[in-house]
């Protein structure tokens, strides 16, 4: 949220009178508050859930190619929530990982990490038409 502040002072003095020298004085003081719209709001949801799936996705990537072990909780609750972003990519290619030594290359990962950034900016753009722009 932005504030725009205007403090303004201003002090006029009048010819000297038999009663004395005469001053009026006069202050306003302008506050302006401006929050983002709506479009706006929605544009940085949009980049807060696409992001998060990014980084599930990622992780999930680094984890595999790390041969990290699945037996450990934290390591198994990502690889299992990540399985849901990654899933709807299955079968794309003709190989969806590969192995060596343990360590897994997870093409599908890859590959959805593409897709959900390709559907982020899709989504970014279809709100981006109904932004207003200031004047």
């Amino acid at each position: 949220m932005a504030i725009d502040q205007v403090d303004r002072t201003v002090v006029t003095t009048e010819p000297a009178t038999a009663a004395g020298q005469e001053s009026t004085r006069t202050e306003s003081r302008h506050t302006t508050a401006s929050s983002p719209g709506g479009s706006e709001m929605t544009r940085r949801v949009l980049v807060l859930v696409f992001g998060l799936v990014q980084v599930l996705i990622g992780l999930r990537f680094v984890l595999l190619l790390l041969d990290a072990r699945e037996a450990n909780g934290l390591v198994s609750g990502i690889l299992n929530f990540s399985q849901l972003f990654v899933a709807p990519f299955e079968g794309i290619l003709r190989t969806d990982a590969l192995h060596a030594s343990g360590s897994i290359l997870d093409v599908t990962a890859v590959v959805a990490f593409v897709g959900w950034t390709i559907l982020e900016l899709i989504a970014l753009w279809a709100v981006g038409i109904f932004r207003r722009e200031p004047a």
